[in-house]
């Protein structure tokens, strides 16, 4: 099936070099305190992705890694700077910022353009550089290290790594191939090192594995054909669980006898209080232990059975807690480490100042804080009327489609989109089905693709994601990223979530079309019936593949269970609209 994309960015590298020099201007305003140690990790996280960009564009002309100096002032300069998020960590956030000055890379001759990745990890996997770093410190290891960053992500973690351990060799290289056969075509020879007994020691680091660790095997092949023993090499993964199904056997054999090294969020994030001093300024004395709800555990807490639990892909929630403090509850969420986590704050705040949300408390290191809301039920979960709150979803819908429009390459393309569904459904339901999408001609598209208004949509319009309060109002929940997720579908016209909504609240053809109406006058514009048309077997499709890859993951009996059920839905509704 389907369903990821890669999020990346091309562009001026000035703009990191702006976006990096303005954090640390307001980190230096800033008291010491956990607030400015996040700026702090944001100006690394941003550093990270500008050095990858780097590293990166002589290998997309080329083909292979090419050593400049420029690449060495970068990675210098990101050493630096992972040596101040480390010591700022060790002291409490109370050691003042040593910086280091920003000048010299900012005065080389950078590429005029660059491509960046989005680090997942950071974005939507709750993954903390400091966490490499204690790592580090626990694993043993010495300052002769050789650590290799795998990139993307591998950079600013490698540079973690490198620091922590006191080494200033770091290398990073760029796996390329097929993503479950990786191979590594840098020259690693320079870092042999000695030979025999007391030959160099190495430390592989990256996120992952995910379903094939490729990328770890191709840079371990890389060093066993140099001649390094497999006993010298350390592995610094962010979980302590083997590579996915799609693994090469060698490669899985070979994991689970090397050494890992990895310290869980937990040690992080909650060790020592972490999490509910961190909020406190925010949330008030806090009168119980915060109580985590990820994974699903959030359902336990709505007022129903588990027979009635909707379905959730475990592995793509974001962590999230439950707090007691200040005489009230709270929520808190984590959305994103750096630029992202402060952008969805802002979003949060002009949703809740409009009447669409929740209210928000502040960000503090990646979590977002707003109100629990126990005055409010889930809209399944509520007794009343079909197509009942279609006014105020109208209007909700209209104020992102005004508010929050976007430049058309944040998401899939019609065409992209189009070639999911065929995919999809082939896989689902078979050829003859994906044909029935041919109508959709590469004319038609572009004629659509011409009327089509970018939106940060909301995504997700499921029932359970809507609160009903006692007086009749409807509030929002997790309406703040899902257009920048872990898929393909990104930003898409607000026809998408009208979509969304016909299908998964329900909504009969009135009351579409009623919401189709005021979502219009709010947004100042007609929504094109030919999109909707359009994204309506792209919907289905998508969440078809979704649903049926969180089914095919799910350990849980009961969990599949749900998600089998969506399938089956999916299916048939997507069916029902190829025949017309």
């Amino acid at each position: 099936m389907l369903v990821y994309g890669k999020s990346s960015w091309t562009g001026d590298p000035n703009h990191k070099l702006d976006n990096i020099a303005v954090l640390m201007r307001e980190m230096l305003d800033e008291p010491p305190g956990i607030s400015r140690h996040s700026t702090l990790v944001a100006a690394f996280i941003e550093a990270g992705e500008l050095i990858q960009g780097i590293l990166d564009a002589p290998f997309s002309e080329h083909g292979h890694d090419v050593a400049s100096s420029t690449q060495d002032a970068a990675i210098s300069y990101l050493m630096r700077l992972a040596r101040t998020v480390s010591a700022s960590w060790r002291t409490g956030f109370e050691r003042g910022p040593d910086i280091p000055d920003l000048t010299p890379l900012a005065a080389m001759r950078l590429p005029d353009r660059i491509t960046t990745r989005w680090a997942e990890g950071f974005a939507f996997y709750a993954l903390y550089p400091e966490s490499y770093a204690i790592a580090a410190a626990r694993s043993g290891l010495g300052p002769d290290t050789d650590v290799i960053g795998i990139r993307s992500i591998g950079v600013p973690l490698g540079a973690m790594v490198a620091s922590a351990l006191g080494s200033d060799r770091l290398l990073t290289v760029r796996p390329s191939g097929h993503p479950f056969r990786r191979s590594v075509s840098s020259d690693l020879t320079r870092l042999r090192g000695r030979p025999g007994p007391d030959q160099n020691r190495f430390a592989i680091v990256d996120e992952g594995p995910g379903l094939s660790g490729s990328s770890f095997g191709a840079v371990i092949d890389r060093l066993c054909a140099c001649g390094v023993a497999e006993d010298r090499i350390a592995l610094f993964p962010s979980h302590p669980g083997a590579p996915g199904a799609q693994a090469e056997e060698r490669h899985r054999a070979r994991w689970l006898r090397m050494r890992r090294h990895v310290v869980p969020f937990e040690d992080v994030v909650q060790a020592g209080g972490g999490l509910t001093s961190w909020v406190a300024d925010l949330v008030g004395p806090v009168e119980s232990p915060p109580v985590e709800i990820s994974g699903g555990g959030w359902r336990a807490l709505q007022g129903r059975g588990t027979n009635a639990w909707p379905p959730v892909n475990v592995q793509q929630e974001k962590r999230k807690f439950r707090l007691s403090a200040g005489g009230g509850a709270w929520l808190i969420k984590f959305a994103g480490l750096g630029l992202p986590g402060r952008t969805k704050l802002a979003r949060a705040r002009a949703l809740n100042a409009h009447g669409f949300t929740p209210p928000v408390a502040g960000y503090r290191h990646g979590f977002i804080v707003e109100r629990w809301m126990e005055d409010a039920q889930p809209l399944d979960l509520a007794r009343v009327a079909p197509d009942a709150g279609v006014d105020q979803i109208g209007r909700y819908l209209g104020f992102r489609a005004r508010c929050f429009a976007c430049e058309p390459d944040r998401g899939a393309s019609l065409g992209d989109l189009l070639a999911m569904a065929r995919h999809n459904v082939g896989e689902a339901l078979g050829t003859d089905w994906a044909g029935r999408l041919d109508r959709w001609t590469a004319k038609r598209l572009a004629a659509l693709a011409e009327r089509s208004h970018p939106t940060e949509i909301d995504g997700r319009m499921q029932p359970w994601e809507f609160l009903l309060r006692q007086d009749g109002r409807l509030l929002k929940c997790d309406a703040l990223d899902h257009h920048a997720a872990h898929d393909l579908v990104g930003c898409q016209d607000i026809a998408w979530d009208i979509v969304g909504a016909r299908v998964e609240l329900p909504l009969s053809d009135a009351g579409q079309a009623r919401l189709t109406d005021v979502v219009s006058r709010e947004a100042g514009r007609p929504v094109d019936r030919e999109l909707l048309a359009f994204l309506t077997p792209c919907y289905l499709a998508f969440q078809l593949g979704a649903a049926s890859m969180a089914a095919d993951a799910a350990h849980d009996l009961d969990e599949h269970r749900r998600l089998r059920s969506s399938v089956e839905r999916y299916a048939e509704q997507v069916q029902d609209v190829l025949r017309l």
